[in-house]
């Protein structure tokens, strides 16, 4: 979910017309075990900044509003957002991860040429897995509206989020209509200018950075893992509205070890991996920008889970000698 926003919209672009379906799905928090409850609770208390979606990180004449978003919609976030404008009203510019006007740039683009997505060369995902680990790929993806004749010559990092959306939010255009893209919409409202702390190039790159047979592998390891459901979105959109963006990841990590069938070690590779291309290495090549705002007041909206952590950007920005202060959200 984490570049959902980025991406749904092409999603539409691959699938037929369909009527809109709202997701209500239940949280999963209050079934969870005891001793599953325990152990997020002892991962959340080992990480620096566990919690809260607005913080100001403060040095010299330089201030920052770092606020976390999530890229589903939720009609809840009206209210936030109302609460945040006075605050944010006064901002010198806004930084997302990629602007809206550049990701309306982007899809415009890849309706024209889909080679970014596809494969436009050699071998079929049919011909690079198992008829076994096909068979049931195709069965996620149908759920979604898929055909397995689209299917087969997507790129697999692309197919990973397809599945990691709930087959409802394949139903709504609206569905990534979340804070960031209201915040974007309110930067335009108040005149303020907008920034990109990422190009999409880069994004592709990053996906495609290993070989296809290393990504089908991945694929086909974490395919149990990335199914997302109503009640995995609803659980992740009310942690995010109480403000506990560390306990998402932590949750989908303890989730995503059951659901695969693998073991913890091998788990533990695909895991790390995604987390040091998608947080760790976009969170240290966003600070290089960041750092090089000042004297100024800048908001900053990125997703809330680039916040918390020890490479996260409040513990990588009091590293450097902002001071930090959690603000109403």
């Amino acid at each position: 979910m984490i570049l959902m926003r980025l991406f749904a919209p092409l999603l539409f672009l691959f699938l037929p017309a369909a009527v809109q379906a709202a997701c209500e799905g239940n949280d999963l928090r209050p079934g969870l075990s005891p001793a599953v409850k325990s152990e997020l609770q002892q991962a959340v208390a080992d990480i620096p900044f566990p919690e809260g979606n607005h913080w100001i990180a403060s040095k010299g004449d330089t201030t920052l509003h770092l606020v976390g978003t999530l890229h589903a919609n939720d009609p809840r976030m009206d209210a936030v957002v109302e609460r945040l404008t006075p605050a944010l009203s006064d901002a010198d510019a806004f930084y997302f991860e990629v602007t809206q006007d550049e990701m309306d740039a982007f899809e415009q683009d890849l309706a024209k040429d889909m080679s970014p997505v596809m494969i436009t060369s050699g071998p079929s995902l049919i011909d690079l897995m198992s008829e076994e680990d096909w068979s049931a790929l195709s069965d996620g993806l149908s759920e979604r509206g898929i055909p397995g004749w689209m299917a087969a010559k997507m790129r697999p990092w692309f197919l990973s989020m397809m599945l990691g959306i709930p087959p409802c939010m394949m139903q709504d255009p609206t569905a990534n209509h979340g804070m960031d893209a209201r915040l974007d919409q309110l930067a335009d409202e108040l005149g303020i200018p907008k920034r990109s702390l990422e190009q999409i190039a880069d994004l592709m790159s990053m996906f495609d950075s290993h070989p296809i047979e290393k990504q089908v592998q991945s694929l086909v390891r974490m395919a149990g893992a990335m199914g997302g459901s109503e009640d995995q979105l609803a659980t992740m959109a009310n942690a995010y509205l109480e403000e506990k963006h560390v306990e998402i990841i932590q949750l989908a990590r303890l989730q995503g070890l059951e659901d695969s069938g693998l073991s913890p070690e091998i788990f533990d590779e695909e895991w790390n991996d995604f987390e040091q291309k998608l947080l760790v290495e976009r969170n240290s090549n966003w600070m290089q920008k960041i750092l090089n705002i000042q004297d100024q007041t800048v908001v900053i909206a990125v997703g809330a889970g680039h916040l918390g952590g020890d490479y996260g950007l409040l513990n990588q920005l009091q590293q450097t000698g902002y001071t930090l202060t959690r603000a109403p959200f």
